[in-house]
């Protein structure tokens, strides 16, 4: 449980503490900073909740921040997704939504002051030349023909440039720092180039874009962000990020700190991958409850309160490391434990008959709905004659310690009574097609010592009143990958799970089922969580996806 977790300040803490106590910063400002060209997954949860908890921590603000310097790939469809997935978390950023393309004026600004500072020249290298000038992590770069382009000249230039008067490719701006760095960030980056193309936000005003790691800074800087918190990719990035807020002469520059990302075990996370998981069909959508993405994980059945935990048990450091699946499972039946009902559902159905109990007769029963959670109450059930009940709990022939039913056992039924199996029905193949049982009227669960003088019985199966239950289709999830192989092949595909997806037709479930609403959770009885699912189900027609199963093989580590 999240409040049983121990306590412990992290590095960024004690950073941000050391920060504030020489005067470095008087206050807190974070920020999550993704760009809208594909949906969230569960690493980008660990980086919005530390950003969002930090601010918290701190009493500072908190901001989402599109980092929209790309309409090659970027689209409204992911502004929207990723809006939704942090409001969902809980990060909170009120009325602090920014867009970078809103300082685009300001950072043309800012480059005009590199230009006219002899720090940025524009170049008329291709992509392919910039590359082969850059040079190795073994040899030094090659100086840009154009890298003593007169300021004047490169003023004009790049004037030009926004107005649209050369084609994309024929001119980029670079940074002029050194050629000979062995940081290959600092060898003259490319910091604008040409794209005419219309932009999510900006429409149709602006032909040239400003390249990431000179924009990232500087939205940082305008807005106010006192620590930049990213992830270690980054760190070999620090040197041009503090470069580029120090040569544009920023006050009050914010200070870059990374950390480790969270990596989940045998999963797909990669954009292109599941890109193409969702244009082949092989998954339905971003949002595929097999998925990590955040909305495949809210629809999949996963809380809030579930991936926070699961963040927080996966700590903040320094160093790489990779939880597993298992983890993230653990979380989700400690939150739902004690907050789901606990409700019958049958996804096998064979027939149960009583055939001692009174035809056309039925009485109510009361059931505990989670008996680890008083609060939520009780629940009437139909109980008569005919029931579902779920094939696996009936055999002709059991094995040793099988105690469900079998002719001549006993056992008792959930909330109600002993019953005896005395036989039961097979078609034309054998299969069994109803189970016949007596049931000793004595033995009511709830009346005192209803049974216990009797005999003892040693299982206990779930039911459902078959005249009354409902018919819903249900489906069970399993790895996306196959579990003995890796996630990826050499050749780039994918190991996929052929089982990932089962879908069960004829289940039936309580009635209360039927107007379960989109994303409600529920135990079904021995079977594990489901959730509702919020795309496929109607009223009164509602899809049961499976969370997780209830048996867990996690152990926290003291």
């Amino acid at each position: 449980m999240a409040e049983q977790i121990e306590k412990s300040r992290n590095f960024i803490e004690n950073l941000i503490d050391k920060d504030l106590e020489e005067g470095v910063y008087n206050r807190v400002q974070t920020r999550f900073p993704p760009e809208p060209n594909g949906y969230l997954h569960i690493g980008h949860a660990k980086s919005i909740l530390l950003n969002y908890g930090l601010a918290k921590e701190y009493g500072g603000k908190f901001s989402l921040r599109f980092d929209d310097t790309n309409p090659t790939k970027e689209k409204v469809e992911f502004v929207d997704s990723i809006k939704e997935d942090v409001q969902w978390l809980g990060a909170d950023y009120e009325d602090r939504l920014f867009f970078a393309s809103d300082y685009f004026e300001a950072m043309y600004d800012y480059a005009l002051v590199l230009i006219r500072k002899g720090k940025a020249y524009v170049s008329s290298l291709t992509a392919e030349e910039v590359r082969e000038y850059r040079g190795t992590l073994t040899e030094p770069g090659k100086d840009d023909p154009d890298r003593g382009r007169p300021i004047e000249e490169n003023l004009r230039l790049f004037q030009e440039m926004r107005e649209g008067k050369y084609p994309d490719g024929a001119y980029t701006l670079r940074a002029k720092i050194d050629m000979a760095s062995p940081n290959m960030n600092m060898r003259d980056p490319v910091i604008y180039r040409i794209a005419h193309m219309t932009h999510h936000n900006t429409g149709d005003k602006w032909c040239i874009y400003p390249m990431y790691d000179f924009a990232h800074p500087l939205e940082d800087a305008v807005e106010g962000v006192t620590h930049s918190i990213c992830t270690l990719e980054f760190e070999d990035h620090r040197p041009l990020y503090d470069w580029v807020v120090r040569e544009c002469e920023c006050p009050n520059p914010p200070r870059q700190i990374e950390f480790a990302k969270l990596f989940l075990n045998h999963v797909v996370t990669g954009k292109r991958y599941i890109k193409r998981l969702v244009e082949e069909k092989k998954v339905d959508g971003w949002d595929d409850p097999r998925l990590v993405s955040i909305a495949g994980l809210r629809r999949r059945g996963y809380t809030p309160e579930s991936i926070q935990l699961f963040v927080e048990l996966s700590g903040v450091s320094k160093s790489n490391s990779t939880s597993e699946m298992e983890m993230l499972e653990y979380c989700i039946r400690e939150d739902l434990k004690k907050k789901a009902r606990r409700l019958m559902a049958i996804l096998d159905p064979v027939k149960l008959i009583i055939d001692n109990y009174p035809e056309g007769e039925t009485e109510t029963l009361s059931a505990v709905n989670n008996p680890e959670n008083e609060e939520l109450g009780e629940r009437q059930v139909t109980f008569g004659r005919e029931l579902y009940i779920e094939r696996e709990d009936f055999m002709e022939e059991p094995p040793k310690k099988y105690f469900r039913l079998y002719p001549g056992n006993e056992v008792r039924l959930m909330h109600a009574y002993y019953v005896k199996c005395v036989g039961c029905e097979k078609d034309d193949e054998g299969k069994v097609t109803v189970v016949h049982c007596t049931y000793d009227p004595e033995t009511k669960q709830g009346v005192e010592n209803a049974g216990k003088e009797l005999r003892k019985v040693k299982g206990t199966i779930h039911w459902v009143y078959a005249p009354d239950a409902k018919r819903v289709k249900v489906r069970l999830y399993e790895s996306l990958i196959e579990p003995e192989l890796p996630v990826y092949n050499e050749d780039g595909t994918l190991n996929l799970n052929p089982n990932s997806l089962v879908e069960l037709n004829e289940c039936y479930v309580e009635p209360a089922l039927s107007e379960a609403k989109p994303y409600e959770s529920f135990q079904f009885v021995r079977k594990g969580f489901f959730t509702t699912d919020c795309k496929d189900s109607k009223p009164g027609d509602p899809v049961f996806n499976r969370i997780v199963s209830l048996k867990s093989s996690f152990v926290i580590k003291k």
